[in-house]
């Protein structure tokens, strides 16, 4: 309702406000007491905060009783910068209370366009496999690229109807491509000082035009997905010692941010090349924001890891300013047949992530090739190989299956009852669906790679099945998420579309932080909002009279009861013309504005997402 009253000289007296958010709990992100306040919004921005603000002051109230308010959330690590192509106002991470994502992550991104150059395709060539994006779903997105250098690319946001702010960081390997002219050169030879200087050149321009900084990639089972080079890492994983430094003086220069991976097939290397954000080294510490800070599952003791490197590179000594980033969920990721991120890590199953996602005939032929099999049972087993992932056959849980038997199982019950059948007790199978499938197997099995073999010959993606990386130990991701120098935020939205959906990750660390007080709350409120955007030098995750109104509220009870496993849909997009797997907190988001916009009601997204430009392309410092 509008609220009008005379002033004393009888004319009308029009609101001063568009809307006010009455008497919810105001978490402001400063990590403060939360209070019981009135948030009134004009033109976009923070008006007055304070209890007992004037009614009639206000074109709109909305009655956030009971109800917590705070900023719009941060997502530090995301591939949105394909999906904004397609759809700005970025949905599925609005529902969750995100307001400002970070793009340009693990060395890729769009800020130079397209770089299609006689016949080269980088950004197919460098998603397709680092992120599991099928080739079609991506030329969608490429096809639409009109812009060629990084300035271009900053006012081509500035056009877009965002919903969420956009923070680019300046990715690695098409800062590679663009200075030596190809995917080919980039992968296949080192710079020339020429080349090596022009990197500096486009670094220097995107760092003065207000790039959040570089992102590079060291993780080992990121591959190019086009020929000549499939068997080839993406081009930062190309960079040597000294280009590395060199470019990351400049980012120092500007005191932006330095996103990195690990190379988990050396880990020594890895902890030495974080000593790059050292100040006492270098003369001024380098903001360093590195993947990523997690309790695996099959390495108990490696969580410890975390806080004791945090806590020496941003020690006196050291003189750094360094966080592991951390994903505020469980890190559970899914699989069809041998589509799966994790196995890059085997020689074998490489070659089937090589083949296109659609190319069922090329990986049974690959699979039935002479040397696969004993290769891809050899590496399964294999106890002294670098892995990401827990090798059991009772933590890989089979989701979907052509045998109904099989649904809600682990391939280890379902691997003891075979062995069982292949005895001669036929009575093992529980139906004749299972016992088909059952006689399918050659026998007797000797090694549970075998096993999985056929399995993946059989039904390729018809078998869908998960299993959890990291992060099942409440207590310990409560003290990872946190530990003063490890931030929460990372949820690596918009990639893997068939393998990872962590878009609520953000919801779940606030979740971890109501079970224990309102006081921890507010500190999680912080470490989600105002302070990751002052790490990553940008205008967000404020509260403050004159900010940008991005507002989120929650439903307290419905976040203490919401569970992400029960709420987690594979979808079909249109916009993709592709399934996705996406979360769906719907209740627990009660609003989302931003820039004084509603545009997310509880259920339901209003005509403003994605038809108005709300969000900003935010640039840094």
């Amino acid at each position: 309702s509008i609220h009008r009253r005379l002033t004393a000289d009888g004319y009308f007296m029009h609101p001063a406000w568009q809307l006010m958010i009455r008497g919810a709990r105001v978490f402001d992100g400063t990590g403060g007491p939360s209070a019981v306040e009135d948030i009134a919004i004009a033109d976009g921005k923070i008006a007055a905060r304070g209890p007992g603000l004037p009614l009639d002051r206000a074109e709109r109230v909305v009655n956030a009783s009971g109800r917590w308010l705070l900023p719009g959330l941060l997502d530090i690590h995301t591939h949105l910068d394909l999906e904004v192509e397609l759809a700005p106002g970025l949905p599925e991470s609005v529902r969750h209370g995100t307001t400002t994502v970070v793009v340009g992550n693990c060395s890729l991104g769009t800020a130079f366009g397209a770089q299609r150059r006689n016949g080269d395709d980088p950004i197919l060539d460098c998603f397709t496999r680092v992120e599991n994006m099928p080739k079609p779903v991506l030329r969608k997105v490429v096809d639409r690229i009109d812009w060629h250098t990084t300035g271009e690319y900053f006012s081509h946001l500035d056009q877009l109807p965002l919903g969420p702010n956009i923070v680019p960081l300046l990715p690695h390997s098409m800062l590679r491509i663009e200075a030596m002219g190809s995917t080919d050169a980039a992968v296949t030879r080192e710079p020339t000082a020429t080349e090596r200087e022009r990197m500096r050149f486009l670094l220097e321009e995107a760092m003065a035009q207000g790039y959040a900084g570089l992102s590079t990639d060291s993780i080992p089972f990121h591959y190019l997905a086009n020929d000549p080079h499939r068997s080839e890492r993406i081009p930062a994983q190309h960079a040597s010692w000294s280009e590395l430094k060199e470019l990351l003086d400049v980012v120092r220069r500007h005191d932006r941010v330095w996103q990195c991976t690990p190379d988990a097939a050396n880990r020594a290397k890895t902890f030495f090349r974080f000593f790059l954000t050292s100040g006492r080294l270098f003369g001024k510490p380098l903001r360093t924001s590195a993947l990523t800070a997690v309790d695996l599952t099959h390495e108990r003791n490696t969580y410890k890891l975390f806080p004791i490197i945090a806590n020496l590179l941003n020690s006196r000594l050291v003189n750094g300013r360094f966080h592991f980033q951390v994903l505020g969920t469980p890190f559970r990721m899914f699989a069809e047949g041998a589509i799966c991120p994790i196995f890059e890590e085997f020689e074998s199953s490489r070659r089937l992530m090589a083949l296109e996602i659609e190319d069922a005939t090329g990986r049974r032929r690959e699979m039935d090739s002479a040397d696969f099999g004993a290769l891809f049972v050899r590496e399964w087993h294999d106890s002294g190989a670098v892995s990401t992932f827990n090798r059991d056959l009772d933590a890989l849980h089979i989701e979907r299956a052509p045998v109904p038997e099989w649904h809600g199982e682990t391939f280890g019950t379902v691997y003891r009852r075979l062995l069982q059948f292949q005895t001669g007790d036929r009575s093992a199978a529980r139906s004749a669906t299972e016992s088909d499938a059952f006689d399918s197997f050659p026998g007797p099995l000797r090694q549970e790679g075998e096993f999985l073999l056929h399995l993946f010959r059989r039904y390729d993606r018809d078998l869908r099945w998960w299993f959890t990386i990291a992060n099942d130990r409440p207590g310990i991701l409560r003290d990872l998420l946190f530990h003063p120098h490890l931030l929460p935020g990372f949820n690596d939205s918009g990639a893997h579309l068939i393998n990872l959906a962590f878009f609520d990750g953000n919801l779940l660390t606030l979740q971890i932080a109501a079970r224990e007080s309102l006081d921890m709350v507010a500190k999680a409120v912080r470490r989600l909002t105002r302070e990751p955007a002052e790490f990553f030098g940008v205008d967000a995750g404020r509260l403050d009279v004159g900010a940008q109104a991005d507002v989120v509220l929650l439903n307290p009870e419905a976040l203490r009861y919401y569970d992400t496993d029960a709420n987690r849909r594979m979808i079909y997009r249109d916009i993709f013309e592709h399934e996705q797997l996406v979360n769906r907190s719907d209740g627990v988001v009660g609003a989302v504005f931003i820039a004084g916009e509603q545009v997310w009601d509880g259920t339901d997204f209003t005509p403003a997402l994605g038809s108005k430009r709300l969000g900003r392309a935010l640039r840094a410092g």
